[in-house]
C-alpha cells in the first residue's frame, strides 16, 4: 500500500543494485533466503497530475503566477486589518481565477490519462499456467512470458526466447522509435529458440541478469542461464535479443519472450522528456509588466501614506471634529499605524493588478484553441484527420518561431520509395506501364512497342534481384509452386527489406518481368519473364558505412561465379575497369539534380582459380580473433575490383504534399529550418536536397565520421574559417549523431557559431536524446530563440518535449508523438498555415489583450489615487464597491475576450501567401518595453482627463439640477466612472479591424448593460445590502444636461489625440502588415484591414473618409464581400472557418 502511494505521489524509490536479475515465468528459488526485486509496472504515463498531487500541484503552479500570488497576499490582508474595501472584492475574483484554470488544466490531462489508458489496456497475450492468458498491457510484470503476433507492436521490451521460424529468428521494424524503417533481425539463444510450443516454455526453467534499464537504445548487455537435465547452459545476451517497446513485429508469424524492462523504465519511456510545465514567453513578458505595476503601486501606497502624515501634522488636519479618534488609536504605536495606513492604501490601489487578466488569458486560449481544430484547411481528407489541441497555453508562441527542428522520415516523406528511373549500359530507361522503356521512345514510335529484355537489360535487373537483403512474406512462401498460380499469373508479392530503396528496386523489377521469389536454403530464386532459375548464394559481403556498398557472390544456373555489387557512385564508379562509364556519370548527376537518390549497379566473372583464392581469403578473415574488421575489409576491397559496369538505379523517397513550398515559406518568414534525423547520412543528404532543405547552389559543409575529439575540433575551426572566407555564399551544414557529442562536449560555442552562420543543418544518425540536447543548445543560447520541434514518431518525443511548441504528425508510426505533443496535425504542409495565420493572429491578440487590460485598470485605479489629494488621504474610496467589484468582471470584460477571439487585422489568406508578415511580430515585437510604455502612459493620460476635465467642468459652484441641488462626492466619482466605462470600450472598438455581429452586441450591448444596471442598482432599495450610498444618484447624475455634455467633451477629447496618432503613423511610418493591408486592394483583394469594401474611381475626399472609417473600424459584415483577381496566388482550399464575414466573387 505505502508503494503503490509513492508512485502515486511521484516518488520511485531507487533501484539497490546495477544488475536485475529475472526468473522466466517468475519461478523464483525455494529456499527461503531469496527476497524477490521490487520493479515498475507496465503502466505509460504521459499524464502531469494525478488525483492526489492534482489539487497541490496545480495550485502551486497557479500560485507562481505574480498576479495570483499578489491578490492572494492582499485577501490576506484584508482579513487581518480592517481595510476600506471588503475581503470578497480581492478573494471572489481570485477564487474565481483560480477554479477556471484548474478546470482547465484538469480537463487537458483527463484528456491524456484517457490517451494512457487506451494504451495501458491493450489487449495483451502472456503465458501462465500452462496456457496463454489474455489480460492488459498494464499487468505485464517482470518476468512474464508474452506472447506477440505479426504486425503487433511489442507492449514491453522483451528478450526473445523464441519464434515460429527454426533458428529463433524475427524481423521488426523499429521507425517509430529511431525513424528507420528498414527490418532488423533478431535472434533467440539456441536452446530456447527450440522451445516453439506454450507447453514447452512453461516447462522453462532459466535466469535472466541484465543491466538496469538505460535510455541508450542500442545498448544491452545480459546473460541468460537455462537449466537443462542438471547442467546450467550461460549465454550472453545483447541488443539483437532485446525487442523495444514500440517496435513492430514483421514477417514473422508469432514471438514469445520474456519482458525485461516494464512501464516508464522501457527505453522508449526513458527517451521521453519528463514532463514540465511550457510557459509562453507572452506569460513571462505578463509577469514582467505585472512587477512593473507592482512597483507603481507600492509608489503610490508609500507616496499617500507620506503624504497623509504630512498633511496631519498640522493639528487641525489631524483630528478635525468630525473624525475623531478613539482612545485605542490615540494610544496605540506610531509605526504599526504607518504600517496600518501603508497596507489599507496598497489595499485601495490593489485593482491596478489586473487579475481577471489571468482568467481572460486562460479563457481566450481555451476558447480560441477551438478554432484550430474547426479550420478545414487543417482537415487531412484522405485520412480523416483534423488538427488536434493538445495544451492551450501556447498558442501565441505559434506566432512567434523563430527554428523549426523537424524529423525526416514521415514527416517530410511519406515513408514510402518509387522507383523513377535507371540506367543501363549507358542508356536512359524508364518505367511505362510496366515496362522498362528507353528515354525518347514511347508505345506509339516504331521501336517503343518492344517485347522481352535485351541481354544488358535483364542481367542489371538479375543483378538488382539477387543484391540485396530483401525478404518475402512467410505467408506467400509456403507451398510448391510459391506465389505463382497454375496458369503462370502472379499474385502480388510481399516484400520486406532492410532498406526501403533494396525493396522498392526489387518491386520495380518484378513489374517488368525479372521477378524475385524467395530464398530457399542456401539458393536465391528468381523468375525472368515467366521462366524459373536457382542461384546458389556463396557468400554475402555485407553493407558498411565506409565501403558505401554491398555485394554478393552467386553460382548461376550454368555454374559460372558471379559477383553482383551495388552502391554509391563514388564507392563503384573508381573501381570499374569497363562499361559505359562516363556517360553513367552523367546520369547519376542527372538522377541526384531530380532529387532521387542514386545507386550504382556492377558485376564481375570470377574464373574457378579466382574464386578458389577469395573464398580461402574470406574464410580466414571471418573466423580471425584478432582485427577481424580491418581484415574483412582488406578481402573486401581484393573482390570489389575490377568491376564491369552496369548501369545506375534512381529511387525517389515520395515527399509529402507541398513540403518543399512549405520550407521555403518558412525560410521567407525569417524561420530557421534544422532537420535532425535517425537515417543514415546519404539518404538524409538526398532528401534534404529534394525537399528543398538544402539548395543545389548552397556550399555543403560536413562534419561527419569523427572518432577524437581533436580531430572534431580542427575540422570545426576549418568550417568556420571556410564561412568567414565564403560570406557570399550560403551554406549548409551535414553533422552526425557522433561528431555531434564530441562537438558538444568541449566545442560548443564554436559549435553554435558555425551552426548559426549555416542557412540550413542536417543532423543524421541522431539518437532521441541527442535530438532533445540540440533543441536545449539552441533554447539556452543567449539570444533565447523560441524553438518549434515536429515528428512523428516516438524516437522524436523528446525533441517535441524539449521545444518550446513541440507539433506530431498523425503519420505510420504510432501515437506517441501525437500524445506527447503540444498540437498534432496530419501533414507538414498544415504548419505554414498553423503559424503564419493561426500563430499570427493569436498573437496579435493576446499582445493586444495584455496591454489594454493594464491601460484600463491604470484609467481604473489612478482617479482612486488623484481623489486621495481631495480627501485628506483618508482612504475614502471614489467608486462605490460594486463598481469596484464589476469593472474588470463585468463592464469591460467581453469586448476585449470577443476581440481576442474574432480579431482579423489582416485576411488570413493574405498573411499565408505573404510570409514576410511574419518577421512583424518576431522577437515578441508587440509586447516589447516600447508598446508597453506607450499603453501605460496612455492609461495615465486618460485617467487624468477623466478625473480632471470632470472635476473642471463640474466644479465645486457648479450646480448639478434645475432646482440648484449640489452633487457630492458619489454623484462626481459616478461620473468619472462613466466617462471611464465609455471610453475604455470605444478604445477597444478603435482597435478593432475585423467587425462581426459578436463584436457589435458586445462592445454597444457593455455600455448599454453599465448603464441599465446602474439605473436599477441605484434607483431600488435593495433590503440585502447594509448601506446604499448610491440610491439615484445615477438617475440625478442622467438627469443633467451638462452631465451628459461633459461626458461626450471627455470622451471625445480622450480618444482625438490617439485618432490623430494612429493616422499619422499610418501614413509616415506604416509597418509592412500595413502596406499589406493597403495593398491588398491591388493585389485583387478589394476588402482592408477593416474588412470594409469601397468601389473604384473615389474622389479625393473619400480618401479621408475610407482612412477614418478604417481607423474607427465602422464596417458592418452584411457590407462586406471579397474578390480575387484570376492573377492572385489564391489557395483553393481556403476554407478557413476564422473567415467569419461573407465572401462573394463580385467586384465590391
Amino acid at each position: 500500500m505505502l508503494r503503490w502511494v509513492r508512485q502515486q505521489l511521484g516518488f520511485d524509490p531507487p533501484h539497490q543494485s546495477d544488475t536485475r536479475t529475472i526468473y522466466i515465468a517468475n519461478r523464483f528459488p525455494q529456499h527461503g533466503h531469496y527476497v524477490p526485486q521490487k520493479f515498475a509496472d507496465n503502466r505509460i504515463i504521459s499524464s502531469k497530475y494525478t488525483v492526489w498531487n492534482f489539487v497541490p500541484k496545480n495550485l502551486f503552479e497557479q500560485f507562481r503566477r505574480v498576479a495570483n500570488f499578489y491578490f492572494l497576499i492582499i485577501f490576506l490582508v484584508q482579513l487581518m486589518i480592517d481595510t476600506p474595501t471588503s475581503p470578497i472584492t480581492s478573494g471572489l475574483p481570485l477564487f474565481f481565477v483560480i477554479t477556471v484554470t484548474a478546470i482547465k488544466q484538469g480537463y487537458e490531462d483527463w484528456l491524456r490519462h484517457k490517451a494512457d489508458n487506451e494504451v495501458n489496456g491493450a489487449p495483451v497475450y502472456v503465458v501462465r499456467s500452462g496456457g496463454l492468458v489474455k489480460t492488459r498491457s498494464k499487468n505485464i510484470r517482470v518476468g512474464d512470458i508474452v506472447r506477440v503476433a505479426k504486425d503487433e507492436t511489442f507492449p514491453v521490451d522483451l528478450v526473445l526466447l523464441s519464434s515460429d521460424r527454426v533458428d529463433g529468428s524475427c524481423h521488426v521494424t523499429t521507425a517509430s522509435l529511431d525513424g528507420e524503417t528498414n527490418l532488423k533481425t533478431h535472434v533467440a539463444v539456441p536452446e530456447t529458440a527450440v522451445l516453439q510450443s506454450v507447453a514447452n516454455l512453461d516447462k522453462l526453467v532459466a535466469v535472466i541478469e541484465c543491466q538496469q534499464p538505460e535510455a541508450d537504445l542500442y545498448r544491452f548487455v545480459g546473460r541468460i542461464t537455462v537449466s537443462q537435465q542438471a547442467e546450467e547452459i550461460v549465454r550472453p545476451l545483447g541488443p539483437e535479443s532485446l525487442l523495444l517497446r514500440g517496435a513492430r513485429l514483421k514477417n514473422t508469424k508469432e514471438i514469445f519472450g520474456v519482458a525485461v524492462y516494464t512501464g516508464m523504465e522501457t527505453k522508449m519511456a526513458l527517451n521521453y522528456k519528463s514532463k514540465s510545465q511550457k510557459r509562453s514567453a507572452v506569460e513571462k513578458s505578463m509577469n514582467s509588466f505585472l512587477i512593473i505595476y507592482l512597483i507603481i503601486l507600492l509608489f503610490e501606497a508609500i507616496l499617500s501614506t507620506i503624504l497623509k502624515y504630512a498633511w496631519q501634522a498640522e493639528e487641525k488636519w489631524d483630528e478635525p471634529w468630525y473624525n475623531e479618534k478613539t482612545e485605542h488609536e490615540r494610544n496605540s504605536s506610531k509605526i504599526l499605524r504607518f504600517i496600518s495606513d501603508f497596507l489599507a492604501f496598497l489595499v485601495l490601489y490593489n485593482f491596478i493588478i489586473p487579475i481577471s487578466l489571468y482568467v481572460t488569458v486562460e479563457m481566450q486560449k481555451f476558447l480560441g484553441s477551438f478554432f484550430i481544430g474547426w479550420d478545414l484547411d487543417l482537415y487531412h481528407e484522405e485520412t480523416n484527420q483534423r488538427a488536434q489541441v493538445n495544451t492551450s497555453d501556447l498558442n501565441e508562441e505559434l506566432g512567434q518561431v523563430e527554428y523549426v527542428f523537424t524529423d525526416k522520415t514521415g514527416t517530410l516523406t511519406e515513408n514510402e520509395m518509387q522507383f523513377r528511373e535507371c540506367s543501363i549500359n549507358g542508356i536512359k530507361y524508364q518505367e511505362v506501364n510496366g515496362k522498362l522503356t528507353p528515354e525518347g521512345f514511347s508505345e506509339d514510335s516504331p521501336d517503343g512497342n518492344r517485347h522481352g529484355l535485351v541481354k544488358e537489360e535483364e542481367l542489371f535487373l538479375k543483378a538488382v534481384c539477387l543484391c540485396h537483403t530483401v525478404q518475402i512474406n512467410a505467408d506467400q512462401t509456403d507451398g510448391a509452386d510459391g506465389p505463382w498460380h497454375a496458369n503462370g499469373i502472379t499474385s502480388p508479392l510481399e516484400y520486406y527489406a532492410s532498406s526501403p530503396d533494396e525493396k522498392a528496386l526489387v518491386e520495380a523489377a518484378s513489374r517488368v518481368g525479372v521477378v524475385f521469389t524467395g530464398i530457399s536454403g542456401d539458393s536465391m530464386e528468381v523468375k525472368s519473364l515467366g521462366k524459373p532459375e536457382r542461384y546458389k548464394l556463396l557468400h554475402v559481403l555485407e553493407f558498411d558505412p565506409n565501403r558505401r556498398r554491398m555485394s554478393v557472390i552467386v553460382e548461376s544456373p550454368s555454374g559460372e561465379k558471379l559477383l553482383f555489387t551495388k552502391g554509391a557512385e563514388s564507392s563503384i564508379l573508381p573501381r570499374s575497369k569497363s562499361g559505359e562509364i562516363d556517360k553513367t556519370r552523367i546520369h547519376v548527376d542527372e538522377f541526384a539534380l531530380k532529387g532521387l537518390r542514386t545507386l550504382c549497379v556492377a558485376y564481375r566473372r570470377f574464373t574457378p582459380e579466382e574464386y578458389q583464392e577469395i573464398g580461402k581469403r574470406l574464410h580466414e578473415a571471418r573466423t580471425a580473433l584478432q582485427q577481424r574488421e580491418e581484415k574483412l575489409a582488406d578481402v573486401f576491397n581484393f573482390i570489389e575490383r575490377d568491376l564491369e559496369l552496369l548501369g545506375a538505379t534512381g529511387v525517389e523517397d515520395k515527399l509529402q504534399e507541398k513540403v518543399q513550398e512549405t520550407i521555403e515559406a518558412l525560410r521567407l518568414a525569417g524561420i530557421k529550418v534544422w532537420v535532425l534525423t535517425g537515417d543514415k547520412h546519404e539518404t538524409a543528404v538526398s532528401v534534404s536536397l529534394s525537399c528543398g532543405h538544402f539548395h543545389r547552389t548552397m556550399n555543403i559543409l560536413e562534419l561527419v565520421q569523427h572518432k577524437s575529439d581533436s580531430t572534431c575540433a580542427e575540422q570545426l575551426r576549418q568550417l568556420a574559417k571556410r564561412i568567414k572566407e565564403d560570406h557570399v555564399i550560403q551554406h549548409g551544414l551535414v553533422v552526425d549523431g557522433t561528431s555531434l557529442s564530441l562537438a558538444l562536449r568541449e566545442h560548443e560555442k564554436l559549435f553554435m557559431e558555425v551552426c548559426k552562420n549555416c542557412s540550413a543543418v542536417l543532423c543524421c544518425r541522431m539518437a532521441p536524446l541527442q535530438k532533445a540536447k540540440v533543441v536545449r543548445l539552441l533554447k539556452t543560447s543567449p539570444e533565447k530563440p523560441i524553438t518549434l520541434a515536429i515528428g512523428d514518431g516516438a524516437n522524436d518525443v523528446s525533441m517535441i518535449q524539449e521545444a518550446h511548441v513541440g507539433i506530431g504528425i498523425m503519420g505510420k508510426e504510432g501515437r506517441q508523438a501525437v500524445r506527447n505533443s503540444d498540437y498534432a496535425i496530419a501533414r507538414f504542409k498544415f504548419l505554414s498555415k498553423l503559424l503564419f495565420v493561426h500563430g499570427h493572429f493569436y498573437y496579435i491578440r493576446i499582445a493586444t489583450l495584455v496591454q489594454y487590460f493594464f491601460y484600463k485598470n491604470v484609467c481604473f485605479i489612478t482617479p482612486q489615487f488623484l481623489y486621495q489629494f481631495f480627501c485628506l488621504f483618508s482612504q475614502q474610496t471614489l467608486y462605490d464597491s460594486v463598481y469596484l467589484t464589476l469593472y474588470n468582471i463585468c463592464f469591460t470584460s467581453l469586448p476585449v475576450l470577443i476581440y481576442s477571439l474574432f480579431e482579423q487585422h489582416v485576411h488570413p489568406h493574405v498573411l499565408q501567401s505573404k510570409p514576410v508578415l511574419y518577421r512583424d511580430i518576431s522577437k515578441n515585437a508587440h509586447l516589447g518595453f516600447k508598446p508597453f510604455l506607450y499603453w501605460t502612459i496612455l492609461g495615465f493620460f486618460h485617467a487624468f482627463v477623466f478625473f480632471y476635465g470632470s472635476y473642471l467642468l463640474m466644479g465645486e459652484d457648479t450646480s448639478l439640477l434645475g432646482n440648484g441641488q449640489m452633487f457630492g462626492n458619489w454623484t462626481f466619482g459616478t461620473l468619472v466612472f462613466t466617462v471611464m466605462v465609455i471610453t475604455v470600450t470605444m478604445k477597444m472598438a478603435l482597435e478593432t479591424h475585423f467587425w462581426t455581429w459578436i463584436n457589435h452586441f458586445v462592445t454597444w450591448g457593455s455600455i448599454v448593460f453599465y448603464f441599465i444596471f446602474s439605473l436599477f442598482y441605484g434607483g431600488i432599495i435593495w433590503p440585502f445590502l447594509h448601506t446604499q450610498d448610491m440610491y439615484f444618484v445615477f438617475v440625478q447624475l442622467l438627469s443633467s444636461g451638462s452631465a451628459w455634455f461633459a461626458i461626450i467633451l471627455i470622451v471625445v477629447a480622450c480618444l482625438f489625440i490617439d485618432v490623430v496618432k494612429k493616422v499619422l503613423y499610418r501614413h509616415l511610418q506604416p509597418t509592412s502588415t500595413e502596406k499589406a493591408q493597403l495593398t491588398e486592394a491591388g493585389s485583387g483583394i478589394n476588402c482592408l484591414d477593416s474588412m470594409c469594401c469601397f468601389s473604384d474611381g473615389e474622389t479625393a475626399c473619400t480618401s479621408v473618409r475610407r482612412m477614418l472609417e478604417r481607423l474607427m473600424g465602422r464596417c458592418s459584415p452584411a457590407r462586406v464581400s471579397r474578390s480575387w483577381s484570376s492573377t492572385d496566388p489564391f489557395y483553393a482550399n481556403d476554407r478557413s472557418i476564422l473567415t467569419l464575414s461573407t465572401m462573394d466573387s463580385a467586384t465590391c
